[in-house]
């Protein structure tokens, strides 16, 4: 029997969030649990549906931690996490044959900037030499040098807003499968671009990005590849190695990788103007849909939770009220007292609270409103692309003039509808929706909203990137700074080393 033994590790932060997250931000699943992925779109799902389908393998569960996106992770927190995902790996890796772990790349933990660069040099260790580690991860990750040095081979998102979650982690599993009957030494090519990204020209179905992962896909169906990707990296963690970049696994012929992703890293270069957010002004979308028949969407992106934001801000809900539109609007926001006080009350009752602005107190400020409890939740529901829950904590919908505002007391991903759908709200049902998302799935909203609004608002995930405060990656930058040039360098990571 073949072992693979497999861990998760998954967290995205804003480093500009002024709330650190800690150790009870994730969901722990412990050995066996891990198996109740079975059948999700998660990469540990897609990882089991190919590992499961072939005969002769024993897999080993370890450890799986999952997060949604928040502030930078306390340096307590991680070392309850990192210690108790490598004591789980350390108790089992005896006898294992090769080992998967789903991360995310764009951790970021307090006295350590590279997290998955730690755990992955520590399960080498454990491991030795001659173990292959395929890894998955996002394609906004911010893969790092040390990372490459301790992984044989990789699978990355291809799909923007993402839904290849599972397709991703069936693909590393695929990898790791060929490495090992097949006794591949593959060599990656890693091109770093230094440019950062946002805006609609990344919808892969749509935009240029996709046209250029595509480019990577085609290179993995022709056979040509064992991998390929082009990671973005997540602008809002600022950390050393914060890039986008070109990464292309071959089975051996390191020079022709260098040579594809230098010519893709130029081609990405060359569209780094167009790959920028388009921001209105928020007075300016309020005046327009005054008469625009609608409905349509206010995306609040620089308030994202999905991307490491606090989600608290009121900033449109109050431009919005005190503009008297009497439309119907609906928004979301993280308020734990306020959804508390909801609660206290009861469903029907008329409360004074302040609303929002309690957490990224440098940028919004309290709004008191007088509202009615429409209905009350425990917050919990399944996200409907990756069929995973989710636990806003305690929830309330308040209605203030026309305004309906569902209240968490957590921060989830609000990277859909489940959480309206799971308070009995449909959005169609609304003229103006918020949503604090950079970007959702076409049908979600985009398919029948009039007009999508990509507001020019503060928060912790802007697109307006030099609004930030960037202090740790590495400079000159685009659109950080002037002048940026760019001479794309191919550096190569060859497994051949480790190999008896």
């Amino acid at each position: 029997m073949t072992r693979i033994l497999f861990c998760e590790c998954m967290q995205e932060i804003s480093s500009f969030n002024p709330v650190p997250s800690d150790y009870g931000y994730f969901n722990i699943q412990r050995g066996e649990e891990m198996f109740r992925q079975r059948g999700l779109n998660t990469a540990i799902g897609g990882a089991l549906s190919v590992f499961e389908a072939h005969p002769g393998l024993e897999l080993v569960p370890t450890y799986g931690a999952r997060s949604g996106s928040a502030g930078i992770l306390s340096a307590a927190g991680w070392r309850q996490l990192s210690g108790e995902l490598l004591a789980a790996v350390r108790e089992k890796i005896g006898g294992a044959d090769a080992v998967f772990a789903s991360l995310h790349g764009a951790m970021g933990a307090e006295g350590d900037l590279d997290p998955e660069g730690t755990v992955l040099a520590a399960i080498r260790e454990m491991a030795g030499p001659h173990t292959p580690i395929v890894i998955s991860l996002d394609l906004h990750g911010i893969l790092t040098d040390r990372m490459l040095r301790h992984v044989d081979g990789l699978a990355i998102y291809h799909t923007y807003p993402h839904v290849d979650f599972a397709d991703t982690g069936a693909r590393a599993a695929r990898l790791l499968l060929e490495i090992i009957q097949r006794r591949l030494d593959p060599v990656i090519a890693r091109v770093t671009i230094p440019a950062l990204v946002r805006g609609d020209e990344l919808i892969t179905r749509t935009g240029c990005y996709g046209d250029l992962i595509r480019e990577t896909e085609r290179l993995e169906h022709e056979g040509k590849a064992l991998a390929a990707g082009i990671m973005i990296g997540n602008p809002f963690t600022d950390v050393p190695e914060l890039c986008s970049q070109v990464v292309i696994v071959a089975e051996r012929d390191g020079a022709w990788a260098g040579r594809e992703g230098v010519r893709l890293a130029q081609e990405f270069w060359a569209l780094r103007h167009r790959m920028q957010g388009k921001l209105i002004p928020l007075d300016r979308a309020i005046a327009q849909a005054r008469w625009m028949r609608g409905p349509v969407v206010f995306t609040d992106a620089a308030d994202a939770t999905s991307s490491g934001a606090t989600g608290d801000s009121n900033v449109i809900i109050r431009a919005l009220s005190e503009a008297g539109i009497e439309r119907r609007i609906l928004a979301q926001i993280v308020d734990a007292p306020a959804a508390r006080a909801a609660h206290e009350a009861g469903v029907g009752a008329r409360i004074t609270v302040p609303l929002g602005g309690r957490l990224d107190r440098q940028r919004f400020g309290p709004m008191e409103v007088t509202a009615t409890v429409e209905s009350l939740s425990r917050g919990r529901g399944r996200f409907e692309t990756m069929r995973a829950d989710f636990d806003a904590g305690p929830t309330a919908v308040l209605r203030f003039g026309s305004c309906t505002v569902v209240v968490i007391s957590r921060t989830v991903g609000l990277i859909d509808r489940a959480l309206y759908f799971a308070n009995g709200i449909d959005p169609s049902d609304y003229d103006i929706i918020v949503v604090k998302c950079p970007h959702t799935e076409y049908q979600m909203y985009d398919a029948w909203v009039e007009k999508n609004f990509n507001i020019d608002a503060p928060g912790a995930t802007s697109a307006d990137l030099r609004s930030l405060g960037h202090t740790i990656s590495s400079r000159p930058i685009f659109p950080l700074d002037e002048n940026v040039s760019f001479e794309p360098r191919p550096m190569l990571y060859a497994a051949k080393r480790r190999r008896p």
